[in-house]
């Protein structure tokens, strides 16, 4: 059985993180927005959902889509900008824009033990640390009022 905290719990820990670095965060109110957080930028708004990941044989894992229920799995492009991903196993929280994700996300947090390379998503360049705001503004499709649900 799922434990609904576990959510609750991922989404106050992106939300602390935000806050920790100065952003100005906003809550959406009532359930059914395809994001959990918005986050004030210059001139227009982030629009983030946050994951809690799970580890995974050198990787952290989280699901890339809601699962609408009677509609099945939905991408959150367009809906969503950025993953907020909360790794519970160190507090860590980590970055990724929705356009690189499809349905599993994936970051390694240790080198590939056959030495590949290519299309690998290393933990430490996602960490929330790593963004600055002009790099969160170009992840967002800047939006001049507060993000539609579509």
């Amino acid at each position: 059985m799922p434990n609904p905290t576990r959510g609750v719990a991922g989404e106050a820990a992106v939300l602390n993180a935000f806050v920790a670095r100065g952003y100005d965060v906003l809550v959406p109110f009532g359930g059914g927005q395809p994001y959990d957080l918005v986050v004030a930028l210059e001139g227009g708004f982030l629009r983030v959902q946050c994951k809690t990941a799970w580890p995974s044989r050198g990787c952290l894992l989280f699901n890339g889509y809601a699962t609408d229920h009677g509609h099945g799995q939905r991408s959150y492009r367009g809906r969503a900008d950025i993953f907020g991903v909360y790794f519970p196993p160190d507090g860590s929280v980590y970055l990724v824009p929705v356009a690189e994700i499809t349905n599993e996300g994936r970051l390694r947090l240790e080198p590939a033990r056959n030495g590949q390379r290519a299309r690998i998503r290393l933990a430490k360049d996602y960490a929330i640390d790593r963004w600055t705001p002009d790099m969160l503004a170009r992840v967002a499709v800047v939006h001049q009022g507060l993000p539609a649900a579509a």
